[in-house]
């Protein structure tokens, strides 16, 4: 992806430089993405959903310097939010709306949030309690190593671009009408109304690729696609368990993030990203 010489946001905070024990949520790896992330997403906040291990007494934050590869992949991020910036703030602004532009916060191993305290192993994940997307980068490398999904930056930027779909829902209130029509349905409809919020923030991460287009390389959407394909419910289920629960299913199969990325990527339409319509019916 293109990158280099653009404009970095102002709201990105690195905090890998110190590293502490603090509070953690339980999580496993990929496995927190797919059912610790869902209940950050639809509990506004509400850290009562969340199971936590309090910091120890007398635990200690220790501070490092950043190794240049280190710095660069901070600079890499901080222009790919700067990418969602510009292209929320327009499509906000083309139907009468402003854009609030979330933060973003880099972390090494756990992190404090309004949401509570998430552990690495949760995965990258987005708090609408103080509307940031936090992210610790070495998931990226447990997603290549024990999932098999392609490297390259652009799957960085697919992670980070469905995050933000998240906060775009926080805006818009859709994910507070999924929480509220979760507590009053079956444990079952819940699940799918969880897959059809992660779809459409896979839907939202394919808009915000089309309005990119003029910063994307060869092979970035088959590094998207591969990552897509890695998180899928089925995907990790097979990977995990050597079985496949659909009634458990809570982000979507691969195949099913992989085409909702690439109908916003081909339509850049977010007025055709309804996934609640076609996963309930």
């Amino acid at each position: 992806m293109k990158w280099r010489g653009n404009r970095q946001s102002g709201n990105m905070e690195d905090r890998r430089g110190s590293s502490g024990r603090g509070k953690l949520i339980a999580g496993g790896g990929i496995i927190g993405l797919i059912f610790v992330i869902a209940q950050f997403v639809l509990s506004d906040g509400d850290i009562s959903v969340l199971e936590q291990l309090e910091e120890p007494s007398g635990s200690s934050t220790k501070v490092r310097e950043l190794t240049p590869e280190e710095k660069e992949l901070g600079e890499f991020t901080a222009t790919v939010l700067a990418y969602t910036e510009d292209t929320w703030n327009s499509i906000f602004s083309e139907n009468g709306m402003q854009y609030r532009e979330p933060g973003m916060v880099l972390f090494t191993d756990a992190v404090q949030t309004a949401c509570g305290g998430a552990s690495a192993a949760s995965g990258p994940f987005y708090c609408p309690g103080d509307q940031k997307v936090y992210m610790d980068l070495s998931f990226f490398n447990e997603l290549r190593d024990r999932f098999g999904a392609q490297g390259g930056d652009f799957a960085i930027a697919y992670v980070m671009a469905h995050e933000v779909g998240h906060h775009v829902q926080n805006l818009l209130g859709t994910a507070t009408k999924v929480r509220q029509l979760q507590q009053q349905t079956s444990r079952e409809e819940a699940n799918e109304l969880s897959v059809a919020l992660e779809l459409q923030a896979d839907f939202y991460a394919g808009v915000w690729a089309y309005y990119n287009k003029q910063y994307l390389q060869e092979g970035d959407i088959e590094e998207a696609l591969s990552a897509a394909n890695a998180v899928g419910d089925d995907a990790i289920q097979r990977k995990t368990a050597g079985r496949v629960n659909p009634d458990s299913f809570t982000h979507g199969t691969s195949e099913q993030r992989m085409k909702w990325f690439m109908r916003g990527y081909n339509s850049g339409d977010i007025r055709q990203g309804d996934t609640f319509s076609e996963i309930l019916n």
